[in-house]
């Protein structure tokens, strides 16, 4: 049976933040990436009659860290992040830009990829994926990636940002490539779900891996 992911699109870039049960109507959840609006998806998770176990943490830009603090403190949920960005959560008004909401909060574990974390009867592989960012991890469950801003359909993440490099995110997409089976649903941070497999054969920005080599 798959992963029920519910997504929703929380904070000032409308970022997507994921509700992972192992089946509907299980009566806990992990949440990875909760961008903003804590108590707004707080509503939502009683509707669904389900509990925050636990919450995942891809990267530490500001969009993706914007609930954290407010869901963990709410629900008694602990945090999993990387470690190598772990200071833009602990010191969250330093690195969001001005009146974005959000506050600091410590993670209590902190990953640096080859981990497996178990939160709500699911076991999440942490695979490190840096390129975007330079601690980035990606949660692998069940045949589903939450791969964070590494991997958009039909696009990736940016790299004119802080921390970031081209030749760094392909060389993760490509061990994704060589790790994982094309079917994969790679659910992003930003956009509609899409599968490895078609990221692979028609993403404009991997076109480098599929060129033959000689």
């Amino acid at each position: 049976m798959p992963l029920a992911v519910d997504r929703y699109e929380l904070g000032p870039l409308q970022t997507n933040c994921y509700v992972v049960r192992h089946a509907r109507g299980a009566p806990e959840c992990a949440v990875i990436d909760p961008g903003g609006d804590a108590a707004g998806l707080r509503l939502e998770l009683a509707r669904l009659g389900t509990a925050c176990a636990g919450i995942l943490v891809t990267h530490g830009h500001f969009d993706h860290l914007g609930g954290v603090a407010d869901l963990a403190e709410g629900t008694g949920a602990e945090v999993w992040m990387p470690e190598g960005e772990r200071e833009r959560l602990e010191r969250y008004p330093e690195f969001a830009p001005v009146g974005v909401p959000g506050r600091p909060h410590a993670p209590e574990h902190l990953l640096s990829g080859g981990e497996t974390v178990e939160v709500a009867g699911v076991s999440f592989e942490c695979l490190a994926v840096p390129g975007h960012s330079p601690a980035h991890i990606a949660f692998h469950a069940e045949g589903e990636l939450f791969s964070g801003d590494l991997l958009f359909a039909g696009s990736v993440g940016r790299v004119d940002l802080p921390g970031a490099d081209w030749d760094t995110l392909l060389a993760s997409v490509r061990m994704l490539s060589e790790r994982l089976p094309p079917e994969t649903v790679i659910h992003p941070g930003h956009g509609h779900e899409t599968t490895l497999g078609v990221e692979l054969a028609r993403n404009p920005f991997l076109a480098e891996l599929r060129a033959p080599t000689s």
